[in-house]
Parts: structure tokens; sequence; C-alpha cells
């Protein structure tokens, strides 16, 4: 048996409520399929869409209704992940249940410990929230100077946040408990919320943005498991992508992978963060395989058939 954290994407999730209970509906099935072959799973997805619809929506109701609260970006990321989980949970188990399969399915509200000292937040890369006019971005400045605000390839002016590297993750206790008693566990959502320990051990939110990829292969890491799956759209890496001699991987080693993705093979709003954090996960313990693969195929990549694995 082998212990497999499966990261999901969250625009494989859709953009609605009703696409994203459609899309885990036709996930389940290859997910619980990794259970029957008598592996145990952990899961992690992305929230990048659902996040901004959820800061959009509520800074537009701010905006318009002085009755709403601005959320803050923590805070909002809690929501996706609760959203998220509440549906990932519910249609995997409908699955177990249809399998007559006793397994149980919890979602954990993760925290994601960070440095504060990291170089991302003197860079702060990632847009969130509302577009707003150059002189809506300088009032906005102007009543919380802390606020970053960047033209957005001239789509209008957006808050900045930094991109910061998982450390730790704050439930890790739970999340290995669960496990341990025939749970899979849903937790990392849309990387976890960024926080930064403070004094007697207490945490701190903090308006950031960790890669879902970083923070599940920080996941895998740490609950000791033997496999990180990416699950994208894609059945396997590619170098030369898009061109006539484009080439599919099937297995690299890491030293192979930082040299292909120093040749800049890979695009760095897509596949390059897989790659690093598939070379993240390999090269934390011998042994440890990471898999970049397709959902549909997941139960296929394990056994070899489908999917790029990279090793140490």
């Amino acid at each position: 048996m082998a212990r497999i954290v499966i990261a999901l994407g969250g625009n494989a999730l859709g953009n609605t409520t009703e696409e994203q209970k459609q899309r885990i509906d036709e996930a389940a099935p290859s997910l619980v399929d990794l259970i029957r072959q008598g592996h145990e799973i952990i899961i992690s997805h992305g929230n990048g869409p659902q996040v901004g619809m959820i800061k959009l929506g509520l800074d537009i109701a701010s905006d318009t209704n002085d009755k709403v609260a601005r959320f803050p970006l923590p805070e909002c990321t809690a929501m996706s992940q609760g959203y998220i989980g509440f549906h990932l949970q519910n249609g995997i188990l409908r699955e177990l249940r249809a399998q007559k399969m006793p397994w149980h399915v919890a979602t954990v509200v993760t925290q994601m410990e960070v440095d504060p000292n990291d170089p991302a937040f003197k860079n702060p890369t990632k847009p969130i929230g509302a577009f707003y006019s150059k002189t809506e971005a300088k009032k906005l400045k102007e009543e919380n100077p802390n606020l970053i605000f960047k033209e957005d390839a001239g789509r209008g002016w957006r808050q900045m946040v930094p991109s910061p590297k998982p450390i730790e993750i704050v439930e890790k206790e739970s999340i290995l408990k669960l496990l341990d008693n025939e749970f899979i566990v849903i937790a990392c959502g849309g990387g976890g919320i960024p926080v930064v320990k403070i004094e007697d051990g207490d945490y701190k939110s903090i308006s950031a943005v960790i890669d879902k990829d970083f923070a599940s292969a920080k996941l895998a890491e740490l609950c000791d498991a033997d496999y990180l799956f990416i699950l994208t759209a894609v059945d396997r890496v590619c170098i030369n992508y898009g061109k006539l001699n484009q080439e599919e991987l099937k297995e690299i080693t890491v030293e192979k992978a930082k040299a292909l993705s120093a040749e800049g093979h890979f695009a760095p709003g897509s596949m390059l963060p897989k790659v690093e954090a598939a070379i993240s996960f390999a090269s934390s313990k011998k042994g440890r395989r990471a898999v970049i693969a397709s959902l549909e195929k997941a139960p296929l990549a394990i056994q070899g058939e489908s999917g790029t694995v990279i090793t140490l």
C-alpha cells in the first residue's frame, strides 16, 4: 500500500457550484479506484478561480452596500477551502458508498506556516480581487498604505500579494490522526491559509497566496507520502510543447527535470510550478516519486501506464 497526495487544480473544478459538483462526480471514480487498489489518499486542491470570485464579490458588495464588510484574503481562502471541501467530500463519499467501501471523508481547514522573511514579501506578484481605475487604486492606497496595486495587462489596477513558500502545516497532527482512522483527508486547499508564527506558539494570518503545487509537495513531505500526484489537463509532461518535435516524458530524474526547467521548456504560469513542486518532493527523501498526470488516468499512472514520473 502507498500513501498518495493528490493535487487537483482549481481550474479543473469549474467556474460555478453546479460545474464543480459535476466535475467532482466525474473525478470521484478515479480517486476511489486508487483506494480500491489498496492505497491511502490525501487530497489537496487549487482555488484560483474560486477565491478570486469570493474576493471580487465581497469587494463589489462592500463598495455598493455599507452593511457588507470587506473581507481580507485569508478569510476568503478559508471560505473557498470550506465550500470546495464540502463538494469534494460529498462527491467522494457518494462514490465510496456506491462501491460499498467503509472509508470516511473529512475536510481540514488548513493553515500553512510561512517565513516572515521570505523574499516574496518584498516582491508581491500575485493579483487578487477586483479591477480598479488608477484613481480608485490610489484612493484605496491612501486609506491603507500597506496595500500594493499594479496595473494588470491593460485591464485595470489590482491588489498584488506575495507568494511565499510553505514551511510547515499547522494542522499536520490532525491530518495524520484522521489518516490513521480510515479517513480520506482533504487539506491545504488553495495552498492553505498563510500564517506566520508569533510569540507563545500562536499564529497570525497574512495576506498572501501560496502556490497550490508547492503546498501539496509540503503536505506530501510532512505526511511521509510515497507519491505526489499533480493532476492536470495533460497525460504527460512534454518538452518542445506545441512544436513539431514535441516529446512526451515518461520518467525523468530530478537532475534532468532541473536541467529542462533551466532550458525554458516549461511555462512559468502553468507547467513550471508543477515540475518544481515535483522536484521538491522527489528530492526530500529517497524512494519518493512525483507524478504529473491527467485526472482521468490517475489509476493508470500509479501502474506506470500514464503520467510523467520524477524520481531522485
